[in-house]
């Protein structure tokens, strides 16, 4: 045996260990930063704002004022037959009860209902001043005091109920969303692998990828105070253990054919990973970069889940390039147990369905396109009946008890303001400004509260309901009045204001955000694929499944799922996965398209091959990926399951038809167009016939 060998020999070795003994490092920093995210992580209104709006400013200065932000709840009293003296006595003794366990801002009153049934008290405490967990506990102290007695119903509301019930569906987020998506992920993975030991290798990398991540991610806020809240951390995990098992499809299915020809497993994987590393790092950075646009965004929840969701992404991808290479060399072809591929043997040979689909997009390339076409545009028609912006109390899927009390009110008092509206004013110019408000047709009542740090608060009761239009024109029109004159700089919010503003906002973010993510998309596109065609290709595709996306949840959110609203940033939310996750797809299938034209093959004949070798795995990947966003359809905020279900049918559609039929289709009938303007689009020339030489004279005679 040679020195050369034995170096080689020791590399096999030593380097997989190495490699592990720099993970477990790296764990052993990060852990303690890991456990601490939960304790960043914020889900009240102003994380989610926009930040520049009015209520984003009344949120700032509520935080500033004496005792911090305000906690706002109205209980409600309601029998159906009518309220008796003892219901009043009851609710009176109630109220008085916690007004004298809880310090209130105020005395609470009660509003009786025109019909007699119903009795609201608005009720606000600053003693949980920024501290959720203080205001959740607040919260409970009045449900558990405010009880149900001799059939009269007890129900407690507000914008402080509703924050606590969706605090608790976030809360709920980090526990069964994780457990959810690993059981998702491992059964997938038994089945695509069917091996008892090899499936458990790319789960248990992306676990560890997981927890990197929320390392990265606590000290990404400690540096930069990025914006953490119970959506983004949750859609963080769902990208690595998506994103992450689709790198780890990629890389298995090319160690599994490096093996066959190489015999040492070492060896093996570093062909395997010369060969799928190019298109998983290029994907990785697509991704990426269509999520950091998000950053372009005013809405702080899309701005903050931009960076959270890179961090996923990048972290997945380090830990699938690095800890993943080096657990399967150590474990060796075992790993593969019972179907392990020998030295030297070649594969089973199937019938493959992806060249059989790749077959009949092949022969008749221009109607399968056409059809394809028609079929995505008929689905994105569907778009046209999503319902209308989600209100307050349409978030949730189950109804608590928050939404059951503003419910109640809706019906006991029609056309009157139960939610306040919180305007706040400069002290020098309160007086003034509450006289204009008072003066406002659209208002039944205004009141002043705290004064602090040269701001005065007042609490302005609307003629309108909740989120009515006449509510909504109220606000509108009290933002202009009291930004001019003696009341200029002052701030309309509260929780109506909220919702107007992140109607406004989404809605100026998909003109901002959305340009920049296909401009930058393609960029990436255009300087990976050295063509201009190919890259357009796959935009417009990815854009197209977007739409008929959309279109499927148009049919099914109202009718189906009985949802009464559309969360406004739903389009700009999808719109990025999407484009973001559909071109990463999209890379795979046109790298080994190209691989193969520059070893000679035809244009049809390379788009086939690349269909063959890839549409497996990548059929693989979208499945894992769309089950990994469809776990978010079980979770209780209507929000949370739109997207999850958006994303999930897009990703099922661009797997499954748009890159198994139209782009397969489109690259045989543009053929080397497809590559235009690179070289690869330039027929190649036929190879000279040798020169002869004259034959030599030879003289006779």
């Amino acid at each position: 045996m040679g020195p050369g060998e034995t170096t080689t020999r020791t590399r096999r070795r030593a380097v997989p260990w190495v490699l592990l003994g720099l993970w477990v490092a790296v764990l052993a920093v990060v852990g303690p930063f890991a456990s601490k995210l939960a304790d960043v992580q914020h889900d009240r209104a102003v994380d989610y704002l926009p930040a520049s709006a009015d209520s984003t400013q009344v949120a700032k200065i509520e935080d500033r004022l004496p005792g911090g932000e305000s906690t706002e709840l109205v209980l409600v009293y309601h029998r159906d037959g009518g309220l008796s003296a003892a219901d009043r006595a009851t609710a009176a003794r109630q109220v008085a009860d916690i007004a004298g366990r809880e310090p209130l801002t105020a005395p609470p009153k009660g509003v009786p209902s025109r019909d007699g049934t119903t009795l609201m008290y608005p009720v606000a405490s600053s003693a949980p001043g920024n501290d959720e967990k203080k205001r959740d506990a607040f919260v409970d102290d009045v449900r558990d005091v405010a009880r149900s007695e001799n059939g009269m119903d007890v129900e407690v509301g507000g914008q402080g109920a509703l924050a606590t019930d969706a605090s608790e569906v976030y809360g709920s987020l980090g526990g069964p969303l994780l457990y959810t998506t690993v059981a998702v992920v491992a059964v997938l993975l038994i089945l695509i692998y069917r091996s008892p030991l090899l499936w458990l290798v790319p789960l248990a990398v992306a676990g560890v990828a997981d927890y990197l991540s929320m390392g990265v991610a606590y000290g990404l806020h400690q540096a930069f105070g990025t914006s953490i809240s119970g959506q983004s951390s949750g859609v963080m995990t769902i990208l690595v253990f998506g994103a992450g098992t689709d790198y780890a499809l990629l890389l298995i299915s090319r160690y599994r054919e490096e093996l066959r020809r190489v015999e040492h497993p070492y060896d093996a994987m570093r062909q395997a990973l010369r060969g799928c590393a190019p298109a998983v790092l290029a994907s990785s950075g697509t991704v990426a970069a269509g999520l950091l646009c998000l950053l372009a965004a005013d809405l702080n929840s899309s701005r903050g889940m931009g960076p959270m969701g890179t961090v996923g992404v990048l972290c997945a991808l380090v830990a699938m390039l690095t800890l993943l290479p080096a657990v399967l060399v150590v474990l060796g072809r075992r790993v593969f147990w019972p179907l392990v591929p020998v030295f030297g043997s070649e594969p089973r040979q199937r019938r493959s369905l992806f060249a059989a689909m790749g077959s009949s997009a092949g022969r008749r390339p221009l109607t399968v396109l056409a059809g394809g076409a028609v079929l995505l545009g008929a689905l994105a028609v569907g778009a046209l009946n999503l319902p209308g912006s989600l209100k307050q109390e349409d978030t949730f899927v189950d109804t608590p008890d928050s939404v059951a009390a503003m419910e109640t009110l809706a019906r006991a008092y029609p056309g009157q303001g139960t939610q306040p509206i919180t305007v706040m004013a400069p002290t020098d110019r309160a007086r003034a400004a509450l006289a204009e408000i008072r003066h406002h047709r659209g208002v039944a009542g205004a009141d002043p509260g705290r004064s602090g740090k040269g701001w005065t608060e007042i609490s302005v009761t609307a003629k309108g309901a909740p989120q009515s239009a006449a509510e909504t024109a109220t606000i509108k029109s009290l933002r202009e009045d009291l930004d001019r004159g003696e009341t200029k700089g002052s701030y309309v919010g509260g929780a109506s204001a909220q919702q107007i503003d992140l109607q406004d906002t989404n809605a100026r973010d998909r003109l901002v955000v959305v340009p920049i993510v296909l401009v930058s998309v393609l960029l990436i596109l255009v300087a990976l694929l050295r063509s201009l065609v190919a890259p357009l290709l796959l935009v417009v595709a990815v854009v197209a499944v977007w739409g008929a996306a959309l279109g499927i949840g148009g049919l099914v959110f109202g009718p189906l799922f009985g949802f009464e609203g559309t969360d406004p940033g739903l389009g700009l939310l999808s719109f990025v996965f999407l484009v973001a996750l559909g071109v990463d797809y999209g890379i795979f299938l046109m790298h080994r398209m190209r691989e193969e034209s520059l070893n000679g093959s035809e244009p049809a004949a390379a788009a086939l091959t690349a269909l063959r070798t890839t549409g497996g795995v990548i059929a693989s990947a979208g499945l894992v990926l769309a089950a990994t966003f469809a776990v978010l359809t079980n979770m209780g905020l209507v929000q949370l399951v739109e997207l999850g279900f958006v994303i999930a049918v897009g990703v099922l559609l661009d797997t499954f038809l748009v890159r198994t039929y139209l782009v397969t289709s489109a690259s045989v009938a543009l053929r080397r167009r497809v590559w235009w303007p690179g070289r690869l689009a330039r027929e190649p020339r036929p190879p000279e016939p040798p020169k002869t030489r004259p034959a030599p004279t030879v003289a006779v005679g």
